[in-house]
């Protein structure tokens, strides 16, 4: 192991102790108690600040981030995964708009050419911190008095139950990206910021397509977990049949 990825490890074990927003102590006073040069201890920082471990302020320190938000590969809303970890889960409406369908998305919902739809662009909040950008596509004759504040702080999934339609299956995508000038700027991170690229198209149980959503995830903060089950081993089968007698 080189030197920095030792240093690299002790200030994770040190960040176990740590909570969202602490501070570590100033780089020479840091450098100094782990007994390395200041060049090593930056080296090390880098790699955690592109891990999404820390958080380096210019002219103000390097800060804990916490634990990254890690998704099942399951159904469930947004809304409902923030709770189940404790955050407050948020949403804030950037764009409201009622247009016919694109190629695109009318091809995703299976709609008729020159259908509406409603298109959502909505910033997604943990703890009031940007998470996503979500962009929401839904036929407008599901929702036809759909309002921009009714998005507001509001769970999509919630608001389709109040109206009797639930979503029983979805396709999804997940691919990597980049964070472009405009997403940088509402989710708080630096211009091509590595990030996570989820593309959803939901039904009923009918088989209706109810919405097509196209969502970034700040990589720094996000990460997909997966539970993984082994196959049984295969026994192999005894052969059946009669042997034949060599001539």
């Amino acid at each position: 192991m080189t030197k920095y990825h030792a240093v690299r490890d002790l200030l994770l074990d040190r960040l176990e102790t740590m909570t969202p927003g602490d501070q570590f102590p100033p780089e020479r006073d840091l450098a100094q108690e782990i007994g390395v040069s200041r060049m090593t201890l930056r080296r090390a920082i880098d790699e955690l600040v592109a891990q999404g471990a820390v958080r380096r302020r210019h002219g103000s320190g390097v800060f804990a981030t916490g634990p990254k938000l890690d998704q099942a590969l399951a159904a469930s809303s947004f809304t409902e995964d923030m709770r189940a970890r404790g955050l407050k889960p948020g949403a804030h409406t950037l764009e409201f708009e009622v247009s016919p369908a694109g190629t695109r998305v009318q091809r995703q919902l299976q709609l008729s050419e020159g259908e509406e739809i409603v298109a959502v662009r909505r910033l997604r909040l943990a703890d009031d911190e940007p998470i996503a950008l979500e962009e929401l596509h839904v036929p407008r004759r599901l929702l036809p008095s759909l309002r921009a504040d009714d998005l507001e702080n509001q769970s999509f999934y919630e608001l389709l139950h109040q109206h009797g339609i639930e979503i029983s299956s979805s396709v999804q995508t997940i691919e990597p990206t980049v964070v472009e000038a405009e997403g940088a700027r509402h989710l708080g991170v630096p211009v091509h910021t590595p990030a996570l690229l989820f593309e959803r198209t939901s039904r009923s149980a009918q088989g209706t397509p109810i919405e097509f959503v196209r969502s970034v995830y700040r990589g720094d903060r996000y990460k997909i977990r997966t539970e993984l089950t082994m196959p049984a081993p295969h026994t192999p089968q005894p052969v059946s049949g009669k042997a034949r007698q060599k001539p």
